[in-house]
């Protein structure tokens, strides 16, 4: 027999250091389920492995097209974020979380989240 989920607020009391929020834990699962208690429409086993459309976006800029085509190897885009500012992790065209790029090893990167996006969960 499957063994049930535990609760999101247990698990984030548990989870949590002691003078750390249990908010710095939650992940984007225990966000999604922290809806109505009851457990109906949450049976979402069957689509753990549906792959899904990362990106983690820089940042965005708007140019028009006489612009765009004066593009060559060398030139500069200025975007619209500045250095340090986290960057957004859209998950099939919707901004679900942002996070800090790290350094993983000598030629990769990775971003660290800080922020699960609340409007990305809907509220029922």
């Amino acid at each position: 027999m499957a063994k049930e989920p535990e609760k999101p607020e247990e698990t984030e009391a548990a989870a949590a250091p002691a003078g750390e929020t249990a908010a710095a834990e939650e992940t984007v699962m225990d966000a999604m389920m922290s809806g109505p208690k009851d457990g109906a429409g949450y049976n979402i086993d069957a689509m753990m492995n549906v792959g899904l459309n990362v990106q983690i976006v820089l940042g965005k800029t708007r140019m028009p097209i006489s612009q765009l085509l004066k593009l060559s190897r060398g030139s500069i885009i200025e975007l619209d974020k500045k250095i340090g500012e986290p960057v957004d992790i859209v998950i099939n065209d919707r901004l679900v979380a942002r996070g800090d790029l790290v350094k993983l090893d000598e030629d990769r990167i990775g971003v660290s989240l800080i922020e699960i996006v609340k409007d990305y969960v809907s509220e029922k």
